[in-house]
């Protein structure tokens, strides 16, 4: 798990998938925004994986 949001996307042509926590396996052919926190695996597919995973990090306020 991660501290922060992420927008990944694939680079390149590839049969490799995606899978959020109990949910079915998806093709990586369009971004997938993944928000902090959340479990989730890719699955191997044939050949090598180029992904660009772009951070969004949260600012914290801290009330007193």
């Amino acid at each position: 798990m991660d501290d922060e949001d992420r927008v990944i996307t694939v680079l390149g042509e590839t049969n490799w998938q995606f899978q959020f926590e109990d949910q079915l396996p998806v093709p990586l052919n369009k971004p997938i925004f993944i928000k902090r926190h959340q479990w989730h695996r890719l699955i191997k597919g044939t050949g090598s994986l180029t992904l660009k995973i772009t951070k969004n990090a949260r600012t914290q306020t801290n009330k007193t």
